[in-house]
Parts: C-alpha cells; structure tokens; sequence
C-alpha cells in the first residue's frame, strides 16, 4: 500500500508541474493582453499549485477517520453557504457561483463536492444495514445529494449538479444500495436535469448545438472548433512546449476548461495519451487502495474520491475532443484555478493517508461489501 500512495502522490504531482508548463504557454498571450504582463496568470497559479502540494502533503498524514465526527456538520455549513451563494455571489457570465471575501474568493460546490462525498461514505457505513429500504436507508442518503446537487444547479451550474448525482449514485451502488432504487433515482434526475437545463439560456444553447451538431455535422461553438483545430494540429508529436498558435486568443480561456486541446497541439497525440494513461493509473492506484482498505469508510471514501476525480477528468477531455457538450469544467490538477485546484489536491492527500493507514495496520480483517446482485 506504500507503493500506492507513493504512485497516486508522485501521478498528481507531476500532472501539476505538466499543468504549470501547460498554463503558462495557454494564459501568457491573454496576460499580456490583460494585464500587461506575460506571467500575471503564470505566478498566480504557480502560488496556487505550490499551496496546492502543501495542502496535499499535509493531508497525507491526517488520519482519515478524523472526518466522521465532522462530516455531518461540515455538509450542514456547506449547504448553508451554497443557499448565501445564491442571493450574495456576483453574476459572471450569467452564474453567481464564487464567494468573495476580499482577499479570499473561492467556490463552494467545490468543497461541497468533496464533503457530500464524506458524509455519505459515513452514512453508508452507519447504516449499511438499512440500504435495502428505500425510505428509511436509500432515501435518507439521496435526501443529501438531492439538497447539494440542486443547489448547485441552480446557480446555475447544470453540469456540475449532474456530475455530482452521477457520482454520488455509483457511490451509493458500490455501497450496497439495491440496483432498482439507484435506476429510478438516476431515472427521476436525469428528466429533471434536462427540465432544468432546458431553462438556462447557457445550457439550452450548448445542449441544442451540440444535438444540431451531431446530426447535420460540424462542430458545436467555436470552443470546440478552435480546440479540434488545436489537436489535429498537434498530429504524433506535437508542435513543442510554448509553440501552440491556439493559445493566442484563437480559443478563449485556453488555460481552463479547454487546455486539453492545448497540451495536444503541443505535446501530440503521444502527449495525449500519456495523460490519459495518467489518469487511468491514478484510478487504477485508487481503487486498489480502495479494495485493501481496512475498513467499510476507508474502502468507500477511496472509491469515491478516485472515481470523481477520474469522471471529472474524461468529460473535461470528452468536451475538447467534442464528444460530450460544453460543460465548463477544469481538467483536474493542470486548468488554472484555485477552489478546483485545492480540493482536488486536498483529496488526494486523503486518499494517500487511507493507503498509508492501512500500510500501517495490515493485519485488521476488512468488512467486504456483500454482492449487489443479491440485493438488486
């Protein structure tokens, strides 16, 4: 289990110096243009990337268990903070989604994330016995991803909101939870997410193009135009490190949400492919640490930080590559930010500390979870 940990550790710490690299060539054009200098954007994230590796490192030796006796408080405060969000966050680009404290600004669905993922591993451990029940074991776990998720949806941030169900409810599965309360639950928020995302003009626009798309042809907005341009041009090889043409303000906000297609023009498809297979082996590492873990919380808190962070990966690449409609969600551990940034790196340290605890302690017998078939 060392050996994990080392492998999950050292994964997310090199895909964070590659992002450092990446940022600088994809922001240093629109810093220029903005802020009058090449590396505004490039300091501000390398602070945020060295912040980042603390907070991971610090949160490797933090035993994780310490996280039960908070985890109910910490979703109560969250979820009251995401309600503040709504009334008091400044509208940008049609979303009241960041918290601004004057020398702190952060996002709160980020860290809600992270907390809902907390305390329903804790709930499924509590009550393990119950989760065949719908109404007094599936229901009262759902009750919280349905306040979370809808709170983030209507910020509106749609895909996020729908990501967190999705995740929340393979958790669930994984957990014990019976196949047909997770299908009608998935059923039921799934008509609802389309209703709500059909009534925000931003959504609405990405979903009808991207339908319009597939079906006549073409590409869905000129994102996705330019980030394919990018990729093809990056052909087996790439174009080299700082030489991409994309990131001269021919593909807005090249250093977030789309620095996919910058890595692939620079560093080609044997790029790609290399960071993709970075990700599998950080899901790989995380779900072995998950299935060795010495106990039930350790097992489906493992399994649903490594499983987030992997889906939040693929759909950002899914996007870039034009696969998925335009969600708006950072690649984890190489887009510029700060809130995405910090929790992601945050949960890898927790997720390092339940390899490291059962290194620890290998001789504690591990309570399996019993077969989903059984119980579906």
């Amino acid at each position: 289990m060392k050996k994990l940990a080392l492998i999950i550790y050292f994964d997310a710490f090199v895909l964070m110096l590659l992002g450092l690299i990446i940022v600088m060539s994809a922001s240093s054009t629109y810093s220029e243009f903005k802020f009058d200098s090449l590396f505004h954007m490039f300091n501000s994230h390398f602070f945020k990337v060295i912040f980042g590796i603390i907070l991971m490192t610090l949160f490797s030796f933090i035993p994780y268990e310490v996280y039960k006796d908070f985890s109910k408080l910490s979703l109560i405060i969250i979820t009251v903070i995401l309600a503040v969000t709504l009334f008091v966050a400044p509208d940008i680009k049609g979303a009241g989604r960041w918290i601004h404290l004057g020398f702190l600004s952060f996002q709160p669905a980020d860290i809600a994330k992270l907390l809902l993922l907390i305390h329903l591993s804790v709930m499924l451990e509590d009550k393990k016995d119950l989760l065949g029940n719908f109404k007094d074991g599936f229901l009262y776990l759902f009750i919280w991803v349905i306040i979370i998720s809808s709170l983030v949806i209507i910020q509106p941030n749609v895909s996020n909101g729908i990501l967190l169900v999705f995740v929340s409810l393979i958790l669930l599965y994984v957990g014990g939870a019976k196949l047909s309360h997770i299908f009608l639950s998935a059923l039921a928020c799934l008509i609802a997410g389309a209703i709500v995302a059909m009534m925000f003009a931003h959504s609405r626009e990405r979903i009808l193009t991207f339908i319009s798309s597939a079906r006549h042809g073409g590409e869905p907005n000129i994102q996705v135009r330019q980030a394919l341009l990018g990729l093809g041009s990056g052909h087996i090889f790439g174009v080299g490190m700082g030489q991409s043409l994309q990131s001269n303000l021919f593909l807005p906000e090249a250093y977030g949400d789309f620095i996919f297609a910058i890595l692939g023009e620079e560093l080609g498809y044997i790029g790609s492919v290399i960071i993709l297979l970075s990700y599998l082996l950080l899901f790989a590492s995380g779900i072995l640490v998950a299935k060795k873990a010495k106990d039930r919380f350790g097992q489906l808190l493992a399994f649903g930080i490594t499983f987030s962070i992997t889906v939040y990966a693929f759909i950002n690449i899914a996007v870039a590559s034009g696969l998925v409609p335009t969600t708006g969600l950072p690649l984890p551990f190489i887009s510029y930010g700060g809130t995405s940034l910090t929790i992601v790196c945050i949960s890898v340290g927790i997720l390092v500390n339940i390899a490291l605890s059962n290194s620890i302690k290998p001789n504690i017998e591990v309570q399996p979870v019993t077969s989903q078939a059984a119980r579906a």
